[in-house]
């Protein structure tokens, strides 16, 4: 498993320590509140061992990602498919950090890393992200980032409840 290193960030692969920050990360409601429901301390680990697993099966996924200054863990970052049963298919960029880490610009430092990976290693001419459609501040990543949206790709997703949840929208950059 590759790590990429950006001027202040770390993307690795995941270690023990990481479960117990990324658990509290994922018991967050503000962290939480444009993903659904809050995760227990065993789907969050369940859900590394997911991520390990895809890493392992394509060699891309979804990195750890830590302070290069401090060692700390702050969240994920990364590429992932795009889950089955939406109306599209390709390669999403994505990124969850903890509520501390937030306004620091390291989801777009990340997101940019990701990005280049994907262009650069993985040979892909596009690559998606997607949030829900009252996500302003991945949007506003998504935008830093270079990416763009077209309002004829936003979806409504099935697997979530109607609410502020079910809207989501498309971002997209190509090579």
């Amino acid at each position: 498993m590759p790590e990429l290193h950006t001027e202040r960030l770390v993307l690795r692969h995941w270690r023990p320590a990481d479960l117990a920050p990324w658990a509290a990360l994922n018991a967050d409601p503000d962290v939480r509140a444009h993903l659904g429901d809050l995760l227990t301390r065993e789907q969050s680990d369940a859900s590394v061992a997911r991520f390990q697993a895809d890493f392992a099966a394509r060699g891309y996924g979804w990195w750890a990602v830590e302070v290069r200054a401090t060692g700390e863990f702050i969240g994920f970052a990364g590429l992932d498919r795009v889950d089955e049963g939406l109306p599209f298919t390709g390669v999403e960029a994505g990124w969850r950090l903890a509520r501390r880490a937030w306004g620091h610009g390291y989801a777009t430092e990340a997101g940019r890393a990701a990005l280049d990976f994907g262009f650069e290693t993985l040979g892909l001419s596009e690559i998606l992200a997607i949030t829900t459609a009252t996500n302003l501040r991945s949007r506003a990543v998504m935008q830093r980032l270079g990416m763009t949206r077209d309002p004829a790709d936003d979806f409504d997703d099935p697997e979530a409840p109607a609410g502020p949840l079910r809207r989501n929208v498309v971002y997209r950059i190509q090579t």
